[in-house]
């Protein structure tokens, strides 16, 4: 049974109705309540399988002799070893070129919905990918057209189609071909869509982001959250603020971004599956840092929502999270305030919304993003969000007011801290509300073994091989002290 709780001493906004809504980030490439777009389910096994299984991709022959083959395993070897998955024949002068252990084909276990195809090279006698040598020892992502050549470059013997690509590169800037490999989509909204990439030079995997002139901006508008996304992206530096890449126009507008392999807060939070309380800490301290970082930078988020919490690993409950999508960001001075209605609407700030009734003086700051960021926390540590449509009050009218709704046999499982947390960042009085360095300090948060753990995750972030050294490692400390509070005044 759940009982509706209002915000206190918070003042209320008029309910009278609206029948805008807020503006959606024009760069929000992701679905927000749709699950990420499944993997087409294309290319039957070939006939005499008879297993009934799907393949994710084929090997067409080149050359007489090579057969086709179907993958429907995760790993194939390749050479004249009699043990192998495909066995080379006797063919002339090639046959003694190759070895008997020449390269596999391996599918990586699936992460965001995807399976990752590489080729393997395991001959000194070379194998080449598109007229590059891999070198023994290495591999290399397979695109969806790549041709495998043995020994020598022009002695091409396969060419490899993934049945799981829905990509067509065409259109796509020659610099960004040249120096990405593009592949897979994993994830399309209004605007564009989000491709998984490789670094050629580095196989490292990366996010995407292509955003449709055409779906985005009207005839001679002028795209300025791209280019604002795109600034504040190449100004940030912090663990939990995604990285920028590169970032390419031509047909579209090409942002490239490190890739997160655990995908969308949304998707870990979603009943019955919803966070432990200590994970929750642990992804909202994280959030916090990133925040104070943005807010100490003189950037607004203004769009946080766990669509935009990216985690970097599918699989582990302590990992690190990075806030993404500054398409809604506002580059400010301290003493700046906005009156733009933008945001998602389940996580807007009453503030934001007052403008909808035609408030004419006033403004809002940095506080916003204090709110969103309570409107994030109660859902993970419950599982639903704290304002939603009903019959009996609209969604804007509960967010006005501060009227929340606690189920109290779920509550009944989080701390009175936690609680007390929420209730602080949701509240309505944007004076009253605790600002981003208050919420820091705050008693719940107060967990060493907490911030120990995510030191440890960001040194092995940062230096994979070697650790942080001199001033290096002085700057990622620095990024990661909580500071004193502030003057309220410039937080709010």
């Amino acid at each position: 049974m759940s009982h509706e709780v209002k915000a206190e001493e918070g003042p209320s906004s008029s309910t009278s109705g609206s029948s805008s809504s807020a503006t959606v980030s024009s760069v929000d490439t992701l679905p927000t309540q749709e699950p990420l777009p499944s993997i087409p389910e294309e290319g039957e096994i070939g006939e005499g399988n008879g297993q009934g299984l799907k393949a994710w991709g084929r090997l067409f022959g080149l050359s007489p002799g090579f057969h086709n083959l179907d993958c429907v395993n995760a790993e194939y070897s390749f050479g004249r070893d009699p043990n192998c998955d495909y066995v080379f024949q006797r063919l002339s002068e090639l046959y003694q070129q190759t070895s008997k252990k020449h390269f596999r084909v391996i599918r990586e276990e699936p992460g965001l919905g995807v399976g990752v195809a590489y080729l393997e090279d395991q001959s000194a006698n070379g194998t080449f990918v598109n007229g590059t040598l891999i070198g023994k020892g290495k591999k290399t992502p397979l695109a969806n057209g790549a041709e495998i050549a043995l020994a020598l470059p022009f002695n091409k013997v396969f060419c490899f189609c993934d049945l799981m690509d829905n990509n067509q590169s065409m259109g796509f800037p020659s610099a960004l071909k040249e120096k990405y490999l593009i592949s897979k989509t994993l994830g399309t909204g209004a605007c564009g869509e989000v491709k998984l990439g490789f670094e050629k030079t580095t196989c490292l995997k990366v996010a995407i982001k292509i955003i449709n002139k055409k779906k985005c901006f009207r005839e001679n508008d002028r795209p300025f959250n791209v280019e604002t996304e795109v600034e504040i992206l190449k100004k940030i530096d912090h663990p939990c603020l995604i990285k920028i890449k590169d970032f390419y126009e031509g047909e579209d507008f090409y942002i490239v971004l490190e890739l997160m392999e655990g995908g969308e807060l949304f998707y870990k939070v979603r009943r019955p599956a919803k966070l432990s309380e200590e994970t929750s800490k642990f992804y909202f301290y994280q959030m916090l840092l990133a925040v104070q970082y943005l807010h100490q930078n003189g950037i607004i988020h203004r769009d946080l929502k766990l669509e935009n919490i990216l985690l970097s690993s599918p699989s582990e409950e302590k990992c690190l999270i990075k806030v993404s999508d500054f398409g809604q960001s506002k580059l400010l001075g301290e003493s700046s305030l906005m009156q733009t209605l933008c945001g998602t609407p389940d996580y807007l700030a009453p503030e934001v919304l007052r403008f909808e009734l035609g408030a004419k003086e006033g403004g809002y700051g940095r506080a916003v993003d204090a709110w969103s960021l309570g409107v994030i926390l109660f859902i993970c540590l419950s599982g639903y969000p704290p304002f939603s449509e009903t019959p009996q009050k609209t969604l804007r009218d509960q967010i006005r007011t501060g009227s929340f709704t606690f189920i109290q046999e779920i509550w009944d499982h989080v701390s009175q801290e936690a609680l007390d947390l929420v209730r602080k960042l949701l509240e309505v009085d944007p004076i009253r509300r605790l600002t981003i360095q208050e919420a820091l300090h705050h008693p719940w948060l107060q967990d060493e073994e907490m911030k120990r753990t995510f030191q440890e995750l960001v040194s092995k972030a940062e230096t994979p091989n070697s650790p942080l050294k001199g001033r290096k490692r002085q700057r990622t400390e620095d990024r990661l002290v909580d500071t004193p509070t502030k003057a309220r005044k410039l937080q709010q």
